[in-house]
C-alpha cells in the first residue's frame, strides 16, 4: 500500500536525514532512528551506496517502514529509489525526478524558496513543499510564503536543530527535516540526541 506521506508529515513532525560517508554507519543510524521512534528517515543519495542502504533497511524493517530516498535529481534517481524499496522521494528543487514519481505513484517532497517555485512543485505534483535551504529566511519566510499559500504543506529543510523546529512548527510547517543536529555522524549517542530533541519538539 503506497505511504499517505501527507498524513505521515502530520502525525511523526519529523524527518530525520542520513548522509554518510560509510554505507554501514548509514543503515545502523537509519535502524537507531526507527527503533527510537523517528517514524521518517531519508537517505540522501550523497551517503556511500545509498539505495542499498535503503534495500537493507526495508529488508530488515518491513513494508510498513516509512523510507526515503533524498537528493534525487532526475528521472532514473527517482526509478532507482524505487526499486529500493522507498516509499518517498525528496528532492532538492522542482526537477524531472517529479514526473516520474507521479507516474510511478510514489509521493515527493519536492524542495522550493521562492513563491514561483512553489508554484512549480505543486503543479508538478510534490505532495508537499520542502523549503530549502530554510536557513536563508528562516521562520520569517516561512510566513511570508503561508500567506498567499495558507493550505501548502511545507517542510523546512537546512539548518533546523530542535529549537528552531519548534518555532517552524508553531509557525506552521507540517514537519521538519533534520540532519546533523539529530543524526550526528552515526549511531553512537543518536539515541541520547532523539530524547534531548523530544524535548523541545513533539514528534
Amino acid at each position: 500500500m503506497p505511504l499517505d506521506l501527507l498524513s505521515a508529515l502530520q502525525a511523526h513532525r519529523v524527518v530525520a536525514i542520513v548522509r554518510s560517508g560509510d554505507s554501514k554507519v548509514a543503515l545502523d543510524t537509519v535502524l537507531t532512528l526507527v527503533d527510537s521512534g523517528i517514524e521518517l528517515v531519508e537517505v540522501s543519495l550523497t551517503t556511500v551506496d545509498a539505495l542499498a542502504v535503503v534495500a537493507r533497511a526495508r529488508d530488515v524493517l518491513g513494508e510498513s517502514a516509512a523510507l526515503g530516498v533524498g537528493t534525487v535529481l532526475s528521472a532514473a534517481d527517482a526509478r532507482r529509489a524505487a526499486d529500493s524499496g522507498a516509499s518517498f522521494v525528496v528532492t532538492p528543487g522542482v526537477t524531472d525526478a517529479l514526473a516520474e514519481c507521479r507516474d510511478l505513484g510514489l509521493p515527493a517532497l519536492a524542495g522550493a524558496l521562492t513563491p514561483t517555485e512553489v508554484v512549480a512543485a505543486l503543479d508538478a505534483g510534490a505532495t508537499a513543499v520542502k523549503l530549502f535551504p530554510a536557513s536563508l529566511g528562516g521562520v520569517a519566510h516561512l510566513c511570508a510564503l503561508r500567506a498567499p499559500f495558507p493550505d501548502v504543506p511545507f517542510v523546512p529543510v537546512g539548518g533546523v536543530d530542535a529549537r528552531v523546529a519548534r518555532d517552524y512548527l508553531a509557525a506552521g510547517a507540517i514537519a521538519v527535516g533534520v540532519g546533523g543536529p539529530l543524526v550526528g555522524d552515526g549511531p553512537e549517542g543518536l539515541a541520547d540526541r532523539i530524547a534531548a530533541f523530544r524535548v523541545l519538539v513533539t514528534v
